[in-house]
């Protein structure tokens, strides 16, 4: 007997999902016309109950099951509409809770949106078809403390985002936990890697962890000092997922094992997170060695410790180009005094 939640899933992706055999997730939103946002937005399917909306700003998680619906990161605002309608499409699950990886906009723009079509999951359907006075109708968002004090931090007399895309609940030690969908769902707070507000969202049963931006494969981490953000706590974090991960052996040709579903670009397993761990730290250690040799910035780079790695992570989207991703190094091992604000 077939499952309908799973029969649901694989109908949408054979509508929307561009290759029956796509081994690789690929952001198609810079190739979008004007106004297409609907024709940029992807899904892939994962795990039987598991799939990812890619083209709605950063990569979207999707869990389905007997609870509803959880979502990790709800995309940029602009393209939250079309996030939603593709979640929809592929099941009538209600949408439960909403999970952040991480402050930035293109992560957290949607919240409001993606909330508002959700509902709590103590809903009207579990308590007798009665709404509760307790009871708000969206669904709630879970994300550490640094997300809802970013997003809720002043620009001039206004706030960063409305109140409605606010974090409804927050957690600042290292592990928050939900079980949902029968499987443990583990929100592991990584504190100053990206920036000092992101986690991991780990699915125990499916064997998928979202990332967020701790791991880009695309380009160099984005180390966001000025937000937390540390070099040493990118190669902290990097190693914390490579241990989560479990790679596809000894049956290597299987292609198994743990998928890492990054905040941006193609999915990856824990070989493409231990290489892309090892050459963060290889950076970190040589501007390390030229920081204690008493280099500046402009020495250090122009010592260009990113040689080498520069060909494949340095051409970063937004702008982020290898000297920027140096600087940042530099600003996070520099010490204090020494010319450089952190």
């Amino acid at each position: 007997m077939s499952d309908p939640v799973s029969d649901r899933v694989n109908t949408v992706l054979r509508i929307v999902a561009t290759g029956a055999a796509c081994a690789v997730l690929v952001v198609a939103a810079s190739a979008q016309a004007p106004g297409s946002v609907e024709a940029s937005v992807e899904v892939l399917n994962v795990r039987d109950t598991f799939f990812v909306v890619a083209g709605s700003g950063g990569n979207i998680g999707v869990q389905v099951g007997e609870d509803g619906v959880v979502v990790v990161d709800a995309g940029a605002a602009a393209s939250a509409a079309a996030a939603v309608a593709a979640i929809k499409k592929a099941t009538s699950k209600p949408i439960r809770y909403i999970i952040n990886t991480g402050p930035d906009a293109d992560h957290v723009g949607g919240n409001e949106t993606v909330s508002n079509a959700g509902e709590t999951l103590l809903g009207p359907a579990r308590l007798g078809g009665q709404q509760q006075a307790f009871m708000g109708p969206v669904a709630p968002i879970l994300a550490t403390e640094g997300v809802l004090r970013r997003m809720t931090s002043a620009s001039g007399s206004t706030p960063a985002y409305a109140a409605g895309g606010w974090p409804t609940e927050t957690f600042h030690y290292p592990r928050k936990y939900l079980y949902l969908n029968g499987e443990g769902i583990e929100v592991l707070h990584q504190p100053a890697a990206h920036t000092d507000s992101d986690a991991f969202v780990f699915f125990r049963r499916s064997d998928v962890v979202m990332a967020g931006d701790v791991f880009d494969a695309r380009q160099f981490p984005a180390i966001d000092v000025d937000r937390g953000g540390s070099i040493d706590g990118e190669v902290a974090a990097l190693n914390r997922l490579s241990e989560l991960a479990i790679a596809s052996v000894p049956i290597v040709s299987r292609e198994a094992g743990t998928i890492v579903v990054p905040g941006h670009g193609r999915l990856g397993d824990q070989y493409d997170v231990i290489e892309y761990r090892d050459m963060v730290t290889i950076i970190r250690d040589r501007v390390r060695g030229l920081v204690a040799a008493g280099r500046s910035l402009e020495q250090v780079k122009a010592a260009r410790p990113a040689n080498g790695y520069a060909g494949r992570y340095g051409n970063g989207s937004d702008g982020w180009t290898t000297d920027r991703f140096v600087e940042a190094v530099y600003r996070s091992l520099a010490p204090k005094g020494n010319g450089v604000t952190r």
